[in-house]
């Protein structure tokens, strides 16, 4: 099972690829929703707003992918495609590529964008940050307080990570585990007398 995947921390430094007085200007940024993705989108095109294409793809999820590319007026598929690829090749995700063309006056043909929007979508990549995750899960679980003792020592056993807990006379501890160890864990706490566990969705 695969329980990892791959992302950036933060922006990219601005990478530039030029090819017969065209300009190409590449970023990469760590995004995890479309509306994210549009603020970067919107804060490019106002800073080049001299440029004739802000072409991009993006992709978000950690197992389950959901992506775009886009040609921003480009010939179809020379632009996006070229972009989403390389997303593809560095095998990362909750990501946006932009490139943005200053047009040279000197045609490129479609061949020729293509090679320019990979190579400028590349070198954004290999100037980000890119690490690697494990894909978790989440569980909450729920027991009185004279429980704490078997819970807590359950959860140091296994070195589960406590992302918040709320100890009261009723008690919630709401923990994650890595996707390959999660059934294994719920079916000990589950197993415990006088426990709860359920499973959420993050």
């Amino acid at each position: 099972m695969k329980d990892t995947y791959k992302t950036i921390t933060k922006a990219s430094p601005e990478v530039l690829f030029k090819d017969r007085n065209s300009k190409f200007f590449g970023y990469a940024f760590p995004v995890k929703t479309e509306e994210e993705a549009n603020l970067h989108l919107e804060e490019l095109k106002s800073k080049h707003h001299k440029a004739r294409h802000w072409c991009y793809a993006w992709q978000f999820g950690k197992s389950d992918f959901q992506y775009r590319a886009n040609d921003d007026g480009e010939p179809s598929n020379s632009a996006g495609m070229p972009i989403y690829g390389q997303i593809q090749s560095f095998e990362v995700t909750n990501i946006l590529i932009v490139v943005v063309r200053y047009f040279g006056g000197v045609k490129l043909g479609v061949g020729g964008l293509i090679n320019a929007y990979k190579t400028a979508a590349q070198m954004a990549l290999e100037e980000a940050n890119i690490v690697k995750r494990t894909i978790d899960e989440l569980f909450e679980i729920s027991f009185d307080y004279p429980e704490m003792n078997i819970v807590m020592r359950l959860i140091k056993e296994n070195n589960l990570n406590i992302i918040e807990q709320k100890l009261e006379l009723d008690c919630k501890i709401y923990i994650s585990v890595r996707k390959k160890d999660a059934k294994a864990i719920f079916e000990k706490f589950d197993s415990t007398y006088k426990i709860e566990i359920k499973h959420l969705e993050d």
